[in-house]
C-alpha cells in the first residue's frame, strides 16, 4: 500500500495517529470505559469487570500495553488509535480497489475527519477495533470472492478473533464471511470453518473458566439482557421503538459523517465495473447489523455501535464524493474551497458540538471529574462515608469506584440478578456484590453527583431525592459543585428490597493496609467474587 510514488496511505496513517493523540481523553470517559479498565486489573463478566459478554481479547491487548504504559486508559486509548489508523489503511486499499485513486483519496480523507469515527478513535472503548475488524474482514472476504480462496483460512480465524474482542461481531459480521464462501470448493468451506471454530473456542473456553463456569457465565450475560436491551425490542415494544431507532440511525449517519453525509447527491449512476457484485456484497456487508440496531437495540449514547458500518460507508462516499468533483462545472479552487469548507464543518462538529462524543465535551466531562476528585476528601472521610453513586454512563457509580478507590462506593438502585437482589459495591477498584446495605463503621453517605447543566441528569436526581424523608439531604456547595449530604440512616428506602429483609453488611476499618474489600473476612453478608 506504501511506496515512493504513492505516498498517500503513509500520509493517511500519519494524520489518523497524530489527530487522534493530539485530542485523546486523559481520562475513562464512559462507564464501559471504566469496566474495561477494571477488568485489566482483575477479569470478572459476572461483576462487570467488564460487563456481559466479555470482550476477552480486548481485555488481553490492553493489558499487554498497559504493561508498557502503566495507564489503563493510555493503553486502551492507543488500542483505539492503532484501529484506527489501521481502518484508514484498509478503506483506502479497498476504494483504491474497487473505484481507483481518487475516491481512494476521498474515502480515506473521509474517514479522517468523521467526527464520530474520530471521537471513538480518542477514547477507551472497542468500536474503534470492532472497526478495524470490520474493514479487515471485508477485504479478505472480497478478495475470496474474487477467487482468492487460499484467503478463506485467514478470513476465518479473523471473524473468530473479532468476536473475542466484540462478541456480537459474530452476528454482525459472520453472515458476510458465509457468503463469501457460497462458491468455494467444500474442502476450502470447512477449512474457513474450522479455523473460525478453533479460533472461537482458543478464547472462548478459557474466558469461561475465568469467568467461574457456564452457568456464572451465561447467568451475567441474561441479568444484563434482561437489564437493558430485552425491554425495547420488535417482539414487546411498539413499532414506533423501531421507528425510533431508525431515526436515530440516521442521525448518526450525518454526525459520522457530517457535511460528507450529504455525498449521495453528487453520484453520477454512471455504470461501474462489477457494480452489482459490489453492491451486494456490500448490502451483506450493512444489513445484519442495521436490522439489529433497529428492530432489538440502539441508543444514541452507544452511537459507536455502528462504527463497524463506517468502512464500507467511506467506500461508496468515497466515490460519489470524487464523481461530483470529477463533473462539477466549478473551477479547480472553488472545488478546493468547496472541499475545504466541508472539512472545517467536520473538524467543528468534532471540536465544538455539544453532544457527548465532541471533544469540548470529553474536556468539559474531565474538568468535573478533576474537581469531584478534590472535594470529595474535604466532605468525609473513606473512613465513615459511603460514595452512592448511579447507574450512569457519565460521571456514575464506576467514576466514583474507580477515581476515589480508598471509599466504598455502592450503586443505585439494587438489581436483580439471576441470583436474587444485590446492589454492586467498589472498592480499591474492584467489585463485589452486596446482599445488604452498608452499615458500621459507615455513618452518611455523599451522592457522588451527575453531570451538571444536562437536564434529564437532574430530572433523574429529583426523582432519587423524593425517595428519601424531606430534610433528610444537606447541600453542600464545594469546588464549583454542589454535594447532597445524609446519614446513612437514610439510605434504606432508595434500596427497598434488600433493607426489607433486614440484612446489613458490616465493614471493618478501612486502612490503607487493611486486607481487600472484598474479602469473606470483612464482608460476612457480601458476595466476593
Amino acid at each position: 500500500m506504501i511506496s515512493r510514488s504513492h505516498p498517500e496511505p503513509l500520509l493517511l496513517a500519519s494524520a489518523v495517529v497524530v489527530s487522534r493523540y493530539l485530542f485523546r481523553s486523559h481520562d475513562l470517559y464512559d462507564i464501559d470505559s471504566v469496566n474495561f479498565a477494571l477488568a485489566i486489573q482483575r477479569f470478572d463478566p459476572r461483576v462487570h469487570q467488564p460487563h456481559p459478554p466479555g470482550y476477552p481479547l480486548y481485555i488481553y491487548l490492553g493489558r499487554l500495553l498497559n504493561t508498557v504504559v502503566h495507564n489503563a486508559n493510555l493503553a486502551l486509548v492507543l488500542l483505539s488509535i492503532a484501529a484506527s489508523c489501521g481502518v484508514a489503511l484498509l478503506v483506502y486499499r479497498m476504494t483504491l480497489d474497487w473505484f481507483g485513486l481518487s475516491a481512494a483519496r476521498f474515502a480515506g480523507v473521509l474517514f479522517l475527519l468523521s467526527p464520530l469515527a474520530w471521537f471513538h478513535g480518542t477514547v477507551a472503548l472497542t468500536y474503534s477495533v470492532e472497526a478495524f475488524f470490520s474493514a479487515l474482514l471485508g477485504y479478505l472476504c472480497w478478495r475470496v470472492i474474487c477467487g482468492n480462496l487460499a484467503l478463506i483460512a485467514p478470513a476465518g480465524f479473523i471473524l473468530g478473533i473479532s468476536a473475542g474482542v466484540r462478541p456480537s461481531s459474530l452476528l454482525f459480521l459472520g453472515p458476510l464471511f458465509l457468503f463469501s464462501l457460497r462458491e468455494a470448493p467444500l474442502q476450502r468451506k470447512l477449512v474457513g470453518l474450522t479455523a473460525c471454530v478453533v479460533t472461537l473456542a482458543a478464547w472462548f473456553f478459557p474466558m469461561i473458566r475465568a469467568s467461574h463456569g457456564f452457568a456464572t457465565y451465561f447467568g451475567a450475560l441474561l441479568s444484563l439482557w434482561q437489564l437493558v436491551p430485552s425491554k425495547d425490542t420488535v417482539f414487546n415494544s411498539s413499532p414506533a421503538t423501531s421507528v425510533a431507532r431508525a431515526c436515530t440511525i440516521v442521525f448518526i449517519y450525518f454526525l459520522y459523517f457530517g457535511a460528507a453525509a450529504l455525498a449521495p447527491l453528487g453520484r453520477t449512476h454512471r455504470p461501474l465495473p462489477d457494480a452489482r457484485r459490489k453492491k451486494v456484497f456490500t448490502a451483506v456487508w450493512v444489513t445484519p447489523a442495521l436490522c439489529f440496531f433497529t428492530l432489538i437495540f440502539l441508543k444514541f449514547v452507544n452511537s459507536g455501535y455502528l462504527l463497524l458500518l463506517v468502512p464500507p460507508a467511506c467506500i461508496w462516499l468515497g466515490l460519489w464524493s470524487s464523481e461530483w468533483y470529477d463533473r462539477a462545472t466549478l473551477r479547480k479552487p472553488f472545488k478546493l474551497a468547496t472541499v475545504a469548507l466541508c472539512a472545517s464543518i467536520n473538524v467543528l462538529i468534532f471540536l465544538l458540538s455539544p453532544l457527548y462524543c465532541s471533544y469540548s465535551s470529553v474536556r468539559r466531562f474531565e474538568a468535573e471529574l478533576e474537581r469531584i476528585q478534590a472535594a470529595v476528601p474535604q466532605l468525609g472521610s473513606p473512613k465513615d462515608t459511603v460514595l452512592l453513586g448511579f447507574d450512569s454512563h457519565f460521571l456514575g457509580y464506576r467514576h466514583a469506584g474507580y477515581y476515589l478507590p480508598g471509599y466504598l462506593t455502592v450503586e443505585y438502585p439494587e438489581v436483580k440478578l439471576r441470583e436474587g437482589t444485590r446492589i454492586f459495591s467498589m472498592h480499591e477498584r474492584d467489585t463485589s456484590l452486596l446482599t445488604g446495605l452498608p452499615g458500621a463503621p459507615y455513618s452518611r453517605f455523599i451522592l457522588f453527583p451527575l453531570p451538571g447543566g444536562d437536564v434529564a441528569y437532574q430530572e433523574y436526581l429529583q426523582q432519587v431525592k423524593q425517595k428519601l424523608p424531606a430534610e433528610s439531604l444537606r447541600t453542600v456547595r464545594l469546588q464549583g459543585q454542589d454535594f447532597l449530604i445524609g446519614s446513612l440512616s437514610y439510605m434504606p428506602p432508595l434500596f427497598p428490597v434488600l433493607a426489607s429483609q433486614s440484612r446489613q453488611v458490616v465493614y471493618a476499618p478501612l486502612h490503607s493496609a487493611m486486607p481487600r474489600v472484598n474479602s469473606r473476612t470483612h464482608l460476612p453478608e457480601a458476595e466476593a467474587p
